[in-house]
């Protein structure tokens, strides 16, 4: 695979990563919604308070798990796979340690059996490597890792 098919393949798998967080998120609204739905129909006094609150924690909870899932997906929509000189979103970094994909934070992915690490540009892995370029070292954990190339 060249490095551009390799990027379209990264970029597809956080977006599957993120899909799937969505629906999870969605059915959790979903059975929530429905659970407070059949506590309307309870009447058993403080009990039935009680559970509604829990019930209303939960949601609010939930909407803040979508929240971030939303804007999981206006990051992944505003990559570019173009080749850029000096590391940006979306760019696929080869070092002397590990390679990785400046997008989202979902972790280790596999394309053509070779490991990537798609982080976010504010870990901070991800701050070191912003704007470096081809041939620049940065030091990370004890570590001096040096960029070899940038796709």
């Amino acid at each position: 695979m060249n490095p551009k098919q390799i990027k379209e393949e990264l970029l597809n798998q956080c977006q599957e990563y993120v899909n799937e967080r969505l629906q999870r998120i969605q059915n959790t609204i979903s059975d929530i919604q429905e659970s407070l739905t059949s506590e309307t129909k309870s009447t058993a006094g403080d009990k039935h308070e009680t559970g509604r609150a829990m019930l209303q924690l939960e949601r609010e909870k939930a909407g803040k798990q979508l929240a971030e899932v939303q804007k999981l997906q206006e990051v992944l929509s505003k990559l570019t796979l173009s080749h850029k000189e000096h590391i940006c979103l979306g760019s696929l970094i080869v070092t002397t340690q590990n390679n990785y994909f400046i997008s989202i934070s979902v972790g280790q992915l596999i394309v053509s059996r070779t490991s990537y690490f798609a982080i976010a540009p504010n870990s901070p892995i991800g701050n070191l490597l912003l704007g470096k370029a081809a041939g620049d070292k940065i030091h990370f954990r004890d570590n001096t890792i040096e960029i070899k190339t940038i796709y």
